[in-house]
């Protein structure tokens, strides 16, 4: 199939974007690229409020998730000494069921059910920046004994499964940043793989979010992982990935095997893959990757029949990279965009039991507050068209129907005016000794002047919603009632988290 590349045009739409950043606020880049060379660098605001200095295609920015696929390909260079089919606790011995049942190709291609350690401290009242070690963590992960979901079952985005291969291949002597310094000199370009936020980066931008006062700097406490600790300017990305495209520097086939899609526990197929998923214009689909840390935003999209892509990068929270990229694909390639769907009725949905939650405002779904855009997929469907956080529905009557995660679901609109019941009341706890007080209608949670009171919200029959901010980040919380005296909170990546009534 012959395509005609538009590179003007994919120029234009990308210098679109980047024209929105000015120069005394942070910024960005987007560059397209094939495999002979870089066809165009577009950027935008500065890579530092401090000095003002621009950002460039060379100004070196956390990659954050899109780390994900450089470590599964260090996987799959070390299959000798560790397969996709071993269970986690043939590696990990520490580990309890079913935690250690978990395969390392599910607890990298997000089938695993492995609750997601930042979300679990944000339910047990630590912030984005309370730090934390790496081998604390490990033994963290090592007391629990629940998943998000059975695994292989459903698809939904978690790092843990990315924290705890790292260390089983650190185990075994095989360190993350020296596979990616072989990295770095064979694309001749500085990359970097901190173990902590605050481990110095030679050039690295600060990253920046918008509070009500304006641009703040950003930070983070929790210990990277080869989940997301990749830093380095956008032309070292490219030069990356264009070795992927052309199987260079022994990387023959490595994008083949990374993109392959995945199969769930009853034979359905996953278009997420290892650390990277697929995204489909018009007829055709195209693979990449999005990360996202506090104040950082990025993206690439590849055509591997063309030998095409586009990165973005930024040290900017309000950044859409996947819609900067998908755009610029489209541009280049001619093939239409989807269109947003905005005819399911706005509202809170909620399954008749458990914590499955949606809400419905316009064309965006939450659900259990991970947020998609909707797109009209014909005959009364809708779609999210993401690999890692798949949403497919149709309204039936009153009712949503259909699947979230590839999980089948059914939720019926909330019925508002609900009361929070006084039978609440009273102070709860958990195993890590963490605790939480419910009063007057709201959860109470933080000592001295992190004390916090948050407004419950009933859905019925024993699920109740609240709000926590998080430095830059908005969580909406699901409380769900597992008996008079026992809950857990839950969000999309941590399902998991038990309170009981301290009756004492």
């Amino acid at each position: 199939m012959t395509t005609t590349m538009d590179w003007t045009g994919a120029s234009k739409t990308a210098g679109d974007f980047v024209s929105h950043w000015r120069d005394d606020e942070p910024g960005g880049c987007v560059v397209g690229f094939d495999l002979s060379g870089i066809r165009f660098a577009h950027a935008g605001g500065v890579e530092s409020l401090s000095t003002l200095a621009p950002f460039s295609s060379r100004t070196v920015a956390r990659y954050a998730s899109l780390t994900k696929h450089v470590f599964c390909a260090m996987v799959l260079a070390h299959s000798d000494v560790m397969g996709l089919d071993d269970p986690l606790g043939e590696h990990l011995p520490e580990l309890q069921s079913p935690l250690r049942d978990v395969t390392v190709g599910q607890a990298l291609d997000m089938s695993g059910g492995l609750p997601d350690v930042r979300e679990c401290l944000s339910l047990l009242g630590l912030s984005v920046y309370s730090e934390t070690k790496a081998q604390p963590l490990l033994d963290y992960i090592a007391r629990q004994t629940r998943l998000n979901f059975p695994a292989g079952t459903e698809v939904s985005y978690s790092n843990t499964g990315y924290r705890l291969v790292e260390a089983a291949l650190a185990r075994k002597g095989l360190r993350f940043d020296d596979f990616v310094q072989e990295i770095a000199k064979q694309v001749r370009l500085p990359l970097f793989a901190p173990d902590v936020w605050n481990d110095p980066v030679v050039g690295l931008a600060p990253g920046y979010w918008k509070s009500d006062e304006g641009w703040q700097l950003s930070a983070a406490g929790l210990h990277l992982s080869a989940s997301g600790s990749l830093a380095g300017s956008a032309e070292a990305l490219v030069a990356w990935l264009q070795c992927l495209l052309k199987g260079e520097h022994g990387f023959t086939g490595v994008l083949d095997q990374l993109s392959a899609p995945r199969p769930l526990a009853d034979g359905r197929m996953s278009e997420y893959g290892l650390g990277l998923r697929w995204t489909h214009l018009g007829k055709r689909r195209f693979v990449g990757h999005g990360g996202s840390h506090p104040g950082y935003k990025s993206y690439f999209l590849l055509d591997p029949q063309s030998g095409t892509g586009f990165v973005v990068l930024s040290n900017r929270e309000d950044t859409n990279g996947f819609k900067i990229a998908l755009e610029s694909m489209a541009a280049l390639t001619g093939l239409p965009l989807p269109r947003p769907a905005a005819f399911l009725p706005d509202g809170l949905y909620v399954t008749e039991t458990g914590p499955w939650w949606l809400e419905i405002k316009g064309s965006t779904c939450s659900f259990l507050d991970a947020e998609d855009t909707l797109y009209d997929e014909g005959d009364g469907w809708v779609s999210s068209r993401s690999a890692s956080s798949p949403v497919r529905l149709r309204l039936d009557g009153e009712t949503l129907a259909g699947q979230v995660g590839h999980a089948p679901r059914r939720f019926l609109p909330v019925v508002p005016g609900r009361d929070v019941p006084p039978t609440l009341d009273g102070r709860w706890r958990s195993e890590e000794s963490a605790e939480f007080e419910i009063a007057k209608g709201a959860l109470i949670m933080g000592i001295g002047p992190l004390r916090r009171r948050m407004p419950l919200t009933a859905l019925g029959n024993g699920r109740y919603l609240f709000t926590l901010q998080d430095g830059p980040w908005t969580k909406r919380v699901c409380l769900h009632m597992l008996g008079d005296d026992h809950v857990e909170l839950v969000t999309s990546r941590a399902r998991m988290i038990e309170y009981r009534r301290d009756r004492f």
